[in-house]
């Protein structure tokens, strides 16, 4: 009896959409055999979008680009410059009841890109968590809460999209800037952004005129834009994020952790796709992640020590 087997064959982007058999096979081995991905999941129905997946296409060979990982926005070393010593008393009482304040000394002042690319590779969107070769690991609230020291409990409020037009009158509004300065600015931005250094310039300014309102703004929106709402731009913070520190005797209650990391899930699953070359974010949380369960990984692996006396040595 003439052994059977089975012909494997590969469409153009390198999946095998189906299996065919040599003369004699029976159908019942065709059915036995799955569809799927070459080094990857043969079972597509749950991880719709593994096509367009990094990891596809690094099986192929194919990297993101000439230096192969991610660009990461990370701010430590400019917050170290911006970021005073001690505030105003007018203005710390307002940051002290804000839930932020420890964002204000919690940046790394250098991010391990490799280390980051390899662990985004890994990522999968549809799952919020990471394909790892002994299960699935994902970044939690309690992480959060004990690595960053941010509220997980409270308000969780997603702030609405602004146009071009409310931009301007929030930044006349709350950060006490001119009409005409606060169109130019946005026009520039080239949509509803205002950057970090003209929000750090807006702090430094009302801070020596003694307008503290406008300078806990100003300053509150650039330390976040810098750290958990980070976008992949490295230079803007979204003007929506202005509507938070409206009322800033009333923001307390917010859900900041929750936010932060809704904000780093969102920006893992974009830099997941081969076609993403940057990460948003705050990589400061996700590389400390990875030091805190995987300590012997990186030459900077330590593992039971707070973020405040992380001191990476330059490579």
């Amino acid at each position: 009896m003439a052994n059977s087997r089975v012909v494997r064959r590969r469409g153009a982007d390198g999946r095998i959409p189906v299996r065919t058999l040599d003369r004699g096979a029976s159908s019942s081995a065709a059915a036995a055999e799955p569809t799927g991905y070459p080094g990857g999941p043969y079972d597509t129905s749950l991880l719709v979008k593994y096509e367009h997946h990094v990891a596809r296409h690094i099986w192929f060979g194919e990297e993101r680009g000439p230096k192969k990982e991610l660009k990461v926005a990370g701010h430590g070393l400019k917050l170290t410059s911006r970021v005073p010593l001690a505030l105003p008393p007018q203005m710390e009482s307002w940051v002290s009841r804000s839930g932020l304040a420890s964002l204000q000394r919690t940046s790394l002042n250098k991010i391990d890109t490799n280390l980051v690319s390899a662990f985004v590779e890994r990522w999968h969107l549809e799952t919020s968590s990471f394909h790892m070769p002994f299960g699935e690991m994902s970044i939690t609230l309690d992480d959060v809460a004990c690595l960053l020291h941010l509220p997980i409990r409270g308000i969780f409020w997603s702030p609405q999209d602004v146009t071009e037009e409310l931009a301007v009158e929030l930044a006349v509004d709350y950060l006490g800037v001119s009409q005409g300065q606060a169109q130019s600015h946005v026009r520039s931005c080239r949509g509803s952004y205002y950057k970090l250094e003209w929000l750090y310039d807006i702090f430094v300014h009302h801070r020596a005129a003694s307008s503290w309102a406008y300078a806990t703004r100003a300053y509150l929106l650039m330390l976040v834009g810098s750290t958990i709402f980070a976008d992949k731009t490295f230079t803007l913070v979204e003007a929506r994020y202005l509507l938070l520190f409206r009322d800033l005797d009333g923001y307390s209650g917010y859900s900041w952790g929750a936010a932060a990391l809704v904000t780093l899930y969102r920006y893992l699953g974009d830099a997941s796709m081969y076609s993403c070359k940057q990460l948003g974010g705050y990589p400061t949380l996700l590389q400390c992640w990875i030091h805190e369960y995987f300590p012997t990984v990186g030459k900077e692996g330590r593992i039971g020590i707070l973020l405040e006396t992380v001191v990476f040595p330059e490579r």
